[in-house]
Parts: structure tokens; sequence; C-alpha cells
């Protein structure tokens, strides 16, 4: 906020930040709070301060998938701890409620509405898709590696740790399975030197029971040549 601005605390300032942030007013809501923004530079602060918020978290967990009820209730806490907050304010006249400074200079905001739009835009990225994501523990012929596949939008992905190379002269191939023998993919990797890997299921899912995968010849086979090190049940 403008130093030269002065803070403009008026009733339910405050209150509709983290709902318009996450997209949860409604279109008459919406409207009159943007003409509250241009008077109010505390809720410019707010905002600013939680669409920073908004654009880092998809990054930085996990999405699951998240119950509708679940992301109303939280929601409906934004809303009531807004309020509240809203109420104190005024009673205070000019005090603020208490803020929690980020590294960004000048951004102040408070801190219970941060909390539960944190949790809030959780509920969005993990739930909003509607697909929701499954990860499944895989198999491993390996002491200490670990291997699990995570399922999302009828697509499969591998993560691979403390994996060892395979032999030489050859390449992990990854295989499908819907009944009888299993069926090649043209995934073929290499481990890190730490083991690690992150590989993609080409294809559809679509009647998939089981995802393989074994160390082949470097190019590959067109059927297994050896046990299976890793194997993924779908069922």
């Amino acid at each position: 906020m403008s130093e030269r601005e002065p803070e403009q605390i008026g009733p339910g300032c405050g209150e509709d930040a983290a709902p318009y942030v996450l997209g949860a007013l409604g279109e008459d809501e919406r409207a009159a709070f943007l003409v509250h923004l241009d008077s109010c530079a505390i809720c410019r602060d707010e905002v600013t301060a939680l669409e920073g918020v908004v654009a880092v978290l998809p990054a930085a967990v996990a999405q699951l998938s998240a119950p509708p009820e679940l992301k109303g209730r939280v929601m409906a806490t934004v809303r009531s701890e807004a309020a509240l907050r809203g109420t104190g304010q005024r009673a205070a006249g000019r005090t603020r409620a208490p803020i929690r400074r980020t590294g960004r200079r000048g951004i102040l905001f408070p801190a219970g509405a941060l909390t539960a739009a944190v949790l809030a835009v959780v509920l969005i990225v993990s739930g909003g898709s509607g697909g929701g994501t499954r990860v499944i523990r895989a198999q491993v012929a390996v002491p200490r590696a670990e291997v699990s596949l995570t399922l999302s939008g009828g697509h499969a992905e591998l993560n691979l740790a403390r994996m060892p190379p395979a032999p030489p002269n050859h390449v992990y191939e990854v295989w499908v399975k819907r009944g009888g023998a299993p069926q090649p993919t043209d995934a073929l990797f290499t481990v890190t030197s730490a083991g690690s890997a992150t590989v993609g299921v080409p294809g559809s899912l679509s009647g998939v029971k089981q995802i393989l995968v074994t160390a082949e010849p470097a190019g590959g086979s067109r059927a297994p040549t050896a046990t299976p090190v890793i194997v993924a049940d779908l069922s």
C-alpha cells in the first residue's frame, strides 16, 4: 500500500478479498467488490498478496481429489473468518487485524484470511477438475527402491526413487497388460545417478490391469525378455 494513501476501513472491508481471488463471489458480489477496490488500498493490498499465493500453490502441493461438500465448508470458513475480522475492525475504529508480512516489499495481509484462503485454494486446485488423482504404490523387485504410479485424468505416470540402473546395454521398458501377454509401449528410460526417474505411460489406460517395467536390450523389445522389476496393479 502506498504511504501517501490513507488506510480506508469501511463496513465489510476485507470480507470478500479471499472469495474474490478464489472466484467464489457471485456476479453482483464481484461487481460490488470491484467498485470497493477502487477506493480501498487495504483490500487492494490483500488481493495482491492472495493472488501471489494462488499463483504458486498449484506447483507447491500434490494434487488430490476432494469432495465438493468439503470445498463448500472451507469456502464458508473463508467468508465467516473475514466477516468476523471485519466486525472487529469496525468495533476498533482504525485498529487493524493481526498482519503477516510476505517477502514482497510493502505487502501486508491478515494472517487468518491467508490461512483460510490457502485451505480453499488447496481444495480448488485438488478437486476443481472433477477427475481426481489416485496414487498406487507399485511392487518393486529391488531392495530399497520405491516406485509409485500416479493416475490422473486418464493418464499415468511412474515415479521412481533409489532404482538401480539397468544392466549394461539395457534400458527400462514400460509395458501395459489388459489381458493375456503384456503389450509394449514406446516408453524406454534410464534413471539418474540417484536412481530417480519420472516416466509417463503412453496411450489410453482403458482396460489396463497392470503396468509393468522390465530391463530390455537397448532399443527395447516387442515382448518381455526378463521378469518385471516393477508391477503396478490398477485394479
